[in-house]
């Protein structure tokens, strides 16, 4: 039998004060690293850089891979890139309806777990270990219908 994943591709944004900017999605109350899926004939890092541009109307540069993580019961395959603002402004979008810096103890409470620990993995040791690992439990639609995020 053939196995199809989908593959995502997720920002990990700092400033100087290794805040961590997140986006809040407008049809779930969750917010999110900026990111999504691989298109067709697209490159991860590719994806990335378009997804940022399209969700929060930033410029970006990938600077290095940070981590690459499956997610075994949702057959899926995220690679989460540090990324660093080269130019564009801040624009909410109809994928975006606030967009804002966060220091890691005040990442809100209704953001997706998964994200919440690729960011983790990168200020853990600023990033220094590329991070691979499988993330287990629910996708963070199904803790937002089960009210649990």
């Amino acid at each position: 039998m053939k196995q199809t994943y989908s593959i995502g591709a997720f920002a990990i944004i700092l400033d100087d004060q290794d805040r961590v900017l997140l986006c809040h999605r407008n049809d779930y109350d969750l917010w999110n690293l900026p990111g999504g899926g691989v298109e067709f004939n697209e490159a991860p890092w590719e994806c990335v850089v378009r997804e940022v541009k399209e969700e929060i109307g930033l410029d970006v540069e990938v600077e290095r891979l940070a981590g690459v993580y499956s997610k075994r019961n949702q057959d899926e395959l995220v690679f989460s890139f540090v990324c660093r603002v080269v130019g564009g402004k801040m624009t909410l979008t109809n994928e975006a309806d606030q967009i804002e810096y966060f220091p890691i103890e005040e990442i809100p409470k209704n953001t997706s777990p998964k994200q919440s620990e690729r960011i983790k993995d990168v200020l853990a040791d600023k990033g220094k270990t590329l991070a691979m690992r499988v993330q287990e439990g629910p996708s963070s639609i199904s803790l937002i219908k089960e009210g649990k995020l």
